[in-house]
């Protein structure tokens, strides 16, 4: 454990954390919601929404401005979660929100919070590129599978998965 009584928190992808928090200091919105989202896998962890909650606060956000949905598992429980969310706030307010996510996984979530009837601004975050492809083609050692590059694979695959079954490549 670290000195005193600090956690560690692994990060998963901090890049929409640090964005929202940004988006709101800037004054592009006057609150703040995380999803619930949980690992079925692991049930030991919190849902990131309370993790995110916890470390907003210490970011000197207040907390009166902060939400987190119910658990949730995948982007279209994520947008049910949000429409309930705003709807129990503000049922009478358009439902807009400025979405922060992956940019690969931007298309397919648009989509999918705009099927629940929520106006999207498109925030993308977490570019994931390549900048050099021939000089990695060149290099020999570039050919020798990774775990690292068995996992973009894998993200990359769950990603067309994803806009198969919402039909969101449309």
């Amino acid at each position: 454990m670290p000195p005193g009584n600090a956690k560690i928190i692994e990060w998963y992808d901090p890049d929409r954390f640090l964005a929202g928090i940004d988006l709101y200091k800037a004054n592009k919105s006057n609150r703040l919601i995380f999803t619930g989202g949980i690992n079925p896998l692991n049930s030991d962890l919190p849902p990131e929404g309370e993790i995110y909650i916890k470390e907003a606060i210490l970011m000197g956000l207040p907390k009166e401005d902060l939400f987190t949905t119910y658990s949730v598992s995948n982007t279209l429980q994520e947008a049910k979660a949000i429409k309930k969310l705003l709807n129990d706030e503000s049922p009478l307010i358009q439902n807009k929100i400025i979405l922060v996510t992956s940019a690969f996984h931007m298309k397919r979530a648009k989509k999918v919070f705009e099927s629940e009837g929520i106006s999207v601004q498109p925030y993308p975050v977490d570019f994931k590129s390549n900048k050099s492809f021939i000089s990695s083609l060149l290099n020999p050692l570039s050919w020798i599978p990774s775990s690292y590059s068995f996992n973009k694979s894998s993200n990359g695959i769950r990603e067309i998965i994803g806009r198969f079954i919402y039909r969101a490549w449309r």
